[in-house]
This record gives C-alpha cells, structure tokens and sequence, in this order.
C-alpha cells in the first residue's frame, strides 16, 4: 500500500490550488490588478477626505465579499476580469482628474467594482485548503493595501502633493488600460 500512494499535494506547484491564510495574503500582492485597484480605492478615499477616508476602504471589503459568495455559488456574472481591470482605470482617472463624487456616488462606484474582485477569488475559494483562513488572509491584505493609498494620499495635504497624487491616478489608469488591453 505504501507503494501506491500517490505524492502529496501539500506544497502544490499547481497555479489553481489556493492554499490557507497565508497563500491568501499574499496572493493580493501578486495580481498587478488588485495591487492597483486597491491603492486606488486608498487614494481617493484619501483624496474625498472624510468620511470616504475610511468608508470606502471598509465598503469595498465588504462588497468584495458579497461577491466572493456570488463567485462560491456559481451565480452567473459576465465581464468579471474586464470589471476588474476596468476599476484601475476607471479609479486611476478619478483621481487623476480629481473628481470630487458625492460620498453616496462613490460608494457606489467602488462597491460595483468590489464585486467583480470578489467574485473573481469566490469562484476559486472552493478549491481551498482553508477558505476560511484564505479569505481572511485575503481580506487582511487587501486592507494593507488600502493603507497603502490612503497614506500615499495624505500627501494631497502637503504642497506639490496634489501633483503627486494626480500623477499617480494616472499611472493607475495607464496600468488599468494596459491590463485591460492585454498588454501586461
């Protein structure tokens, strides 16, 4: 019986296999589109000030998660990676334009992207050797990176800030764009 045993998955090579908290936490920094979407978030809750300073950042987890038990249960959303690419681009120019939304719009616009991001790792959860501690890795991660933006955006308030933080919507979207495009 020892001779048949096959191999041992417990540190998969596999690209699909989704491990505990820790595969969770990091696979946020490994995705160039979470990376950007969620500094984006950071920076213009940073940007709109309070209370989007904070609300945002707590939204979009939430969403996200909403989204992550749409993805578990298989619910049918089309477009999620042109969604998720989509939220760079379209939070980059936000920022870059320095669009001053009304708290509710903003809500809104960060909350519909929050469900294409988690629906995208939901749809893969039940492959999970812990999801539980996968999502929370995930989640913890994704706040660090709202921490991120938000403390990169802080900068708005000191001078020559505005430009910096102008400049990094931009080269948020632009890196939205080239994702969105299949150019990275």
């Amino acid at each position: 019986m020892v001779l048949l045993v096959s191999q041992a998955s417990a540190h998969s090579d596999d690209p699909g296999f989704v491990g505990g908290f820790v595969s969770g936490f990091t696979h946020p920094f490994y995705g160039w589109d979470h990376v950007l979407a969620m500094v984006a978030v950071g920076l213009w809750g940073a940007f709109l000030g309070s209370p989007a300073i904070w609300l945002l950042p707590v939204v979009f987890p939430l969403i996200m998660a909403l989204g992550g038990v749409l993805g578990i249960f298989g619910v049918p959303l089309p477009g999620v990676e042109t969604g998720i690419a989509a939220s760079s681009v379209v939070l980059g120019l936000l920022i870059a334009l320095a669009q001053r939304s009304p708290l509710w719009i903003a809500v809104v616009i960060v909350g519909s992207f929050a469900i294409f991001h988690g629906y995208a790792h939901g749809a893969e959860l039940p492959s999970a050797n812990s999801p539980l501690t996968y999502s929370v890795g995930f989640v913890l991660a994704t706040g660090l990176l709202h921490l991120f933006g938000i403390g990169f955006g802080l900068v708005a308030g000191l001078p020559g800030g505005t430009f910096a933080l102008r400049t990094a919507g931009f080269a948020i979207a632009l890196a939205g764009l080239s994702i969105l495009f299949g150019f990275w």
